[in-house]
């Protein structure tokens, strides 16, 4: 059985980790691009507020079922265990045995692209790096959880340490007019776009995907549920911690970088911010500067990895997934085998995959299965599961004595239906279905394609694996 052994500190540091790998700073001149100039912070905007819509459906279920798994158990419980949830949840299970590598791999892949302003590398060099940061990170975490926890501390250090000297850099040399040129210069097909039109909203689109990769990662804590201290508080606050803490870093990083360095200029540059230390303090603060930046990717893989290493576990406890995938340590009591084999696809994928079509591709790919799914059903539980209808069962019960004693009800005494609520339900869920569905459809019709054959290859899965089941369970009846 899993230990909780995690505090509110360290459940939030490994949802920040999570959050600010190497994304931000690899995808900056993408967004920079895509909307042509400063005007590029709206999509970090929106980014911001379907990750604390989001973040309501997360908290919310975090709370309700604090345990291992993160969506796998959500989607189970949201449609029913033994109907529709089987379903959701063996869909969201086979999107993440491909997703989650890829994941990893993205970091992996970003943080060798980086390693090059350091140290120039071969195409086959950046390989071996990104495969050898894999190894590093599985040796960090094969561990008991109260020493990951102490390590993700550590690890978040290097991370302020950063984050605060970027900022800082960035408003001591500070050019206004030059960050806050908010003129619209985004051209489609020779055609320049105007405030919300057609060709304004297409460029949103595809800058979005990156700002919204940047922010994934606030649902984390979800994933460790059954490690976490205190849960029904705690859960939900590491989520909207992280998530305002992350914001308030991401627009000052763009801010300060459009005050540093021309916009026009930026959105082509390959290390933009190793380019912008050293146009404030010189090459040797930028390979400092670049050396953090490594660390911090480091430790985002570390954040990834634990809380994916959760979900196939959860999944085999069940006795819904391979049987390899339950085997906890014999000593140090984690996931090792779910760990070991996450980590050996994520190796393949690093040496197999180029970062941009990654990134597009991890996002695409979960939209429909696992954030429109579960806010869709955590919209219908609620209404099924509101406050009058238990209010309504209590008084009928109430009538009927020998019922109230196969009726397990809410007492005043017994935990809340929803230990934690949204604030004006259900609108933040339907802030974060539509931005979901603006996102999917803006990422392009292969990538859409492609996230749909996954569905339909995950169906025909679920049906040859529950087959095989009942196959199983008829012959042991007999």
């Amino acid at each position: 059985m899993l230990s909780r052994s995690l505090s509110l500190k360290e459940a939030t540091a490994i949802n920040m980790i999570d959050m600010v790998g190497i994304g931000p700073f690899i995808a900056i001149p993408f967004i920079i691009g895509a909307m042509n100039g400063p005007v590029c912070i709206i999509a970090w905007l929106l980014g911001t507020l379907l990750a604390f819509a989001d973040g309501c459906v997360w908290a919310e279920l975090g709370a309700k079922w604090p345990e291992a798994g993160g969506s796998y158990r959500f989607l189970k419980k949201l449609y029913g265990e033994k109907t529709y949830g089987k379903y959701f949840s063996f869909l969201f299970l086979w999107q993440t045995t491909i997703q989650a590598p890829l994941v990893i791999a993205s970091g992996a892949i970003g943080f060798s692209q980086y390693f090059s302003y350091l140290i120039p590398l071969a195409s086959w060099q950046q390989k071996a790096v990104s495969g050898a940061l894999v190894i590093l990170v599985t040796i960090l975490l094969y561990r008991k959880i109260s020493d990951v926890g102490k390590i993700s501390m550590f690890l978040w250090a290097g991370v302020l340490i950063m984050f605060a000297w970027l900022i800082f850099g960035g408003l001591t040399h500070f050019n206004s007019s030059q960050a806050f040129d908010f003129s619209i210069n985004i051209f489609l097909e020779g055609k320049r776009a105007s405030w919300f039109s057609t060709i304004f909203f297409v460029a949103l689109g595809q800058a979005s995907i990156r700002t919204i990769y940047c922010y994934l990662g606030y649902y984390n804590v979800c994933h460790l549920g059954g490690e976490i201290k205190n849960p029904e508080k705690n859960i939900p606050r590491s989520i909207f911690i992280s998530i305002a803490f992350i914001t308030i870093i991401y627009l000052l990083m763009q801010v300060s970088v459009l005050g540093v360095i021309p916009w026009q200029e930026a959105k082509d540059s390959k290390f933009i911010i190793s380019t912008f230390f050293e146009r404030i303090y010189g090459h040797s603060a930028a390979i400092i500067a670049t050396g953090l930046i490594l660390w911090i990717c480091l430790a985002s893989l570390f954040s990834v990895m634990l809380g994916y290493s959760r979900i196939p576990y959860a999944a085999a406890v069940d006795g819904n997934y391979f049987k390899i995938f339950a085997r906890l340590h014999p000593t140090k009591n984690f996931p090792n085998a779910s760990l070991l084999i996450l980590a050996g696809v994520a190796f393949v994928f690093s040496l197999l995959f180029k970062l941009k079509e990654v990134i597009i591709a991890i996002i695409v790919m979960r939209i429909l299965i696992q954030f429109v799914s579960q806010a869709v059903g955590l919209i219908i539980y609620r209404y099924k599961n509101s406050e009058f209808k238990v209010q309504s069962s209590k008084f009928k019960v109430a009538a009927h004595s020998e019922e109230a004693q196969n009726l397990k009800l809410q007492t005043p005494n017994s935990k809340p239906v929803f230990p934690f609520r949204m604030f004006l339900f259900p609108l933040p869920a339907l802030v974060a279905i539509a931005i979901w569905l603006f996102v999917f459809f803006s990422s392009g019709m292969n990538y859409i394609l492609g996230a749909l054959g996954i569905i339909l290859s995950g169906t025909v899965l679920f049906f040859i694996f529950s087959g095989m089941k009942k196959t199983a369970e008829m012959k042991k009846e007999y």
